[in-house]
């Protein structure tokens, strides 16, 4: 079973994305929530240089229906929002992936670490790309299996494997991404994208096994 740890650029217009992006210096810790098909409550810590003005555009916002403040102290605000945008945590449901908390949102993005199936986790990325939402996958361990298992999703090692086994990496090349992407029924940005994101792992794991090493 896969673990995964995803960064997620948070879509246009959401509450969370707009004002982390004017204040850029505030750290959001969501530290639990209930997401439901229309609303979504949630516990979140703000850390940040002057935490009022930050809250009081948080409490502005028109997908914000309720914002009640828990605690405060010097730089940390703990608070509960009721929001109707339940767009964040949109694609988590539709690919059934059990929610994790806490996690973070920074300027724009938030990190979500899951533990699912692999099923689970394809399903995913495919309802993150079909939504043109941009992500990046920061490492998926196998639960369970050693280091060669944890670096691609299923789907990765799929296209990774069908473009190594068909000379994509020969010189010269034996095959195109056209070919590869045809052959596998998928688009070719696709097909580019995922081989990209499988190369991004592999070759991060390659640093950090043998350069790190080097230079210990």
């Amino acid at each position: 079973m896969p673990r995964a740890k995803l960064t997620v650029r948070i879509p246009d217009g959401h509450w969370i994305r707009d004002v982390s992006t004017t204040y850029p210096d505030a750290a959001f810790r969501v530290s639990s929530v209930l997401p439901g098909p229309d609303v979504v409550v949630g516990v979140l810590e703000l850390t940040a240089p002057k935490p009022v003005p930050i809250l009081a555009a948080i409490d502005e916002r028109e997908a914000v229906r309720n914002l009640e403040l828990l605690w405060t102290r010097e730089g940390t605000a703990l608070f509960q929002v009721e929001t109707s945008n339940p767009s964040l945590l949109a694609p988590i449901r539709r690919a059934g992936v059990p929610m994790e908390t806490p996690f973070a949102v920074e300027d724009g993005a938030v990190t979500w670490e899951l533990t699912t199936s692999a099923d689970r986790l394809s399903a995913l990325s495919d309802t993150l790309e079909e939504n043109a939402i941009a992500y990046r996958i920061e490492y998926v361990h196998d639960v369970g299996a050693g280091p060669a298992g944890r670096l691609l999703t299923d789907r990765q090692r799929e296209v990774f494997l069908t473009a190594l086994e068909r000379g994509y990496y020969d010189v010269p090349r034996e095959t195109t991404l056209t070919a590869i992407s045809s052959h596998l029924e998928i688009s070719k940005s696709t097909c580019s994208d995922v081989l990209h994101r499988a190369e991004g792992s592999i070759a991060r794991w390659f640093a950090a096994e043998y350069v790190g090493r080097r230079e210990r």
